[in-house]
């Protein structure tokens, strides 16, 4: 897995803030959906791809600039001859382990903060491991939690806006804290619902059980609940698992997987058959 240090922050561009959308409730974790217009005519970013933002502030290492990626959340488009690109951001904060105070994350919290026509500096693109596979009738299993559902959300558009006539089975596990988290899968900002009618889709959401007492995302639940349909994608060589979100992700994809399979080491031979024939690829903040 790459590591931010690996990625390029030589080239960098100017991009202008156009909107800033708040998509969670106000009593809950905040995640924007921001539109950037990128000053610079000549670049490019793609949906298989991520760019990264630079934010000045010295860290623990003297480095004097924080770096952070980020997927495409949208199908970019052009206006005027600039790239309009969304993104995805949670504004996020830690207790620092040693000191116990509370920290504010760099990147999210200066992005959250950021008004319409403020102006910040990204780098890239740099590369995504979301592809399309050649054969239309491939089969997709995407898993995402939190603001995961980016790179998801432009796949899918790409999907079945661009690409067209896809006949394998695209089946997407979503986590969120709770109903209302369920980004572009809820009522209000409900856009993925529109590839409900087609034939090849199908979404499943998982949420806490009790949110307000910070229990983890049932996300393993909501996978063993399809695991009759699961099992039978992962016997067919033609079947990508594509994975992004927060690091717990890892541990209760790995549980619902053995389970799934019969044992962990069933489980454990399948995902290295995945990883050998470059058709599992993840992506974890």
């Amino acid at each position: 897995m790459a590591h931010l240090a690996d990625f390029n922050t030589n080239d960098t561009f100017q991009a202008t803030i156009r909107k800033s959308d708040r998509l969670t409730p106000a009593e809950t974790e905040e995640v924007r959906e921001i539109l950037l217009e990128v000053d610079d005519p000549g670049f490019e970013c793609e949906v298989d791809q991520s760019f990264g933002v630079l934010v000045k502030a010295t860290g623990e290492f003297g480095n004097e600039y924080h770096h952070r990626l980020y997927s495409v959340a949208d199908l970019p488009e052009r206006k005027n001859g600039h790239k309009l690109i969304t993104m995805l951001v949670k504004r996020c904060n830690y207790v620092d382990e040693f000191s116990g105070e509370k920290v504010e994350g760099v990147a999210s919290n200066f992005l959250c903060d950021r008004k319409v026509g403020d102006h910040i500096t990204i780098t890239g693109p740099h590369h995504l491991p979301f592809a399309v596979p050649e054969d239309k009738k491939a089969n997709l299993l995407l898993v995402g939690m939190g603001t995961g559902i980016a790179p998801f959300r432009a796949f899918i558009k790409h999907l079945y806006s661009n690409v067209k006539g896809w006949e394998g089975k695209v089946r997407l596990f979503y986590g969120a804290r709770s109903g209302l988290e369920l980004l572009y899968l809820n009522d209000e900002d409900g856009d993925l619902t529109n590839y409900y009618d087609e034939a090849t889709f199908k979404a499943f959401h998982a949420v806490s059980p009790r949110p307000a007492w910070a229990d983890p995302i049932a996300l393993d639940e909501a996978m063993e609940a399809q695991a009759d349909e699961i099992l039978a994608m992962l016997n067919e060589t033609n079947t990508y698992v594509y994975v992004a979100g927060y690091e717990q992700i890892e541990v209760m994809l790995e549980k619902a997987f053995a389970n799934i399979l019969g044992s962990e080491e069933k489980w454990a031979t399948r995902k290295a058959e995945l990883v050998a024939g470059k058709k599992w690829a993840e992506v974890i903040y």
